[in-house]
């Protein structure tokens, strides 16, 4: 039963990952050739190039990690592998998250209506030190990063499969322990990026709000266009919050599943969750941005014209 049902969530992990590289790779490749095309790219497009590139590695990552676990359990057994692979999992982990809170900051400064001087001043020079934000949270990803290829103990996941010899049942707990306490530790320093995001999120929320209540007093019919578009703008933000709440828990979930007795069965679990916020909040973004949303709406009806000429 275990098996099937193993099978059954990597069957599902790789599902949300090839809908999670076709979402984000359309984005990176939308832009990068209107970035050719052009000779520049808006800031905007910068931000969502660069997340759409740290989703996709966090994705490959993911997806690697649910293999291993599954195909070639052995591999956890030797700690080299695992630092690499834990040290890119951690890495693009807080990259995503970072290059989240840039996109939620930007949304903020260019949608929010505030007349307070540094809300003002932040929305000027935004646009000018966008690239040294995006150089900064990589390098801060980088640091925060490290310690996995220290701290990682060879034996943490083998312990499941030598419980029964006493004198390596007590080591392998208090492996298990500090391994769980580390993931923890790094995990929770993305609860500043975070935090940074969900109120910028609540600022932009209150601001929409507040221009939605001024375009019914002052709009002649209800369903003004303006007024349409910011609660579009609401339906996303709400979406990414719940979205982002759910990524959040998937990782406890892999986290305190060192201490639970079907670790592997956990561990995919919490992957699987983990998979559907990278994959989903791509067509989200998509929908909200007006070029990546007739790019999208241009490929469709190529392909829908390109079925139908086969069919004749």
């Amino acid at each position: 039963m275990l098996g099937k049902v193993e099978s059954t969530l990597v069957l599902i992990a790789t599902g949300e990952f090839l809908v999670g590289i076709l979402g984000n790779a359309f984005i990176g490749f939308v832009n990068c050739m209107d970035w050719l095309k052009n000779r520049k790219i808006a800031s905007i497009d910068l931000i969502l190039t660069s997340l759409a590139v740290s989703r996709i590695c966090l994705l490959v990552i993911i997806l690697l990690d649910c293999f291993i676990l599954v195909l070639y359990p052995d591999v956890y057994i030797t700690g080299k592998q695992m630092r690499i692979i834990d040290f890119f999992w951690t890495l693009t982990n807080h990259l995503s998250v970072w290059f989240a809170t840039c996109l939620s900051i930007f949304y903020f400064l260019k949608i929010a209506n505030f007349f307070h001087p540094l809300f003002l001043w932040m929305k000027w020079r935004i646009d000018r030190v966008i690239l040294r934000i995006l150089l900064g949270c990589f390098a801060l990803s980088v640091f925060i990063s490290l310690p996995v290829t220290k701290n990682l103990n060879d034996d943490f996941r083998s312990c499941v499969k030598v419980k029964w010899k006493t004198n390596l049942s007590l080591r392998c707990r208090v492996n298990k322990a500090e391994y769980a306490s580390n993931k923890i530790v790094l995990n929770s320093l993305t609860l500043f990026p975070f935090s940074v995001s969900l109120i910028s999120f609540l600022l932009l929320i209150l601001s929409l709000w507040r221009h939605m209540r001024q375009m019914r007093l002052n709009a002649t019919g209800y369903r003004d266009p303006s007024t349409e578009a910011h609660a579009g703008a609401l339906k996303a933000v709400i979406s990414f919050l719940l979205l982002f709440v759910a990524y959040c828990l998937s990782f406890l979930i892999a986290t305190s599943s060192y201490f639970m007795p079907e670790t592997e069965l956990a561990v995919i679990l919490g992957e699987s969750i983990a998979l559907i916020y990278p994959s989903s909040h791509s067509f989200i973004l998509i929908l909200g941005n007006n070029k990546l949303r007739q790019a999208s709406l241009r490929v469709l009806w190529k392909a829908k014209y390109i079925l139908n000429r086969r069919k004749f």
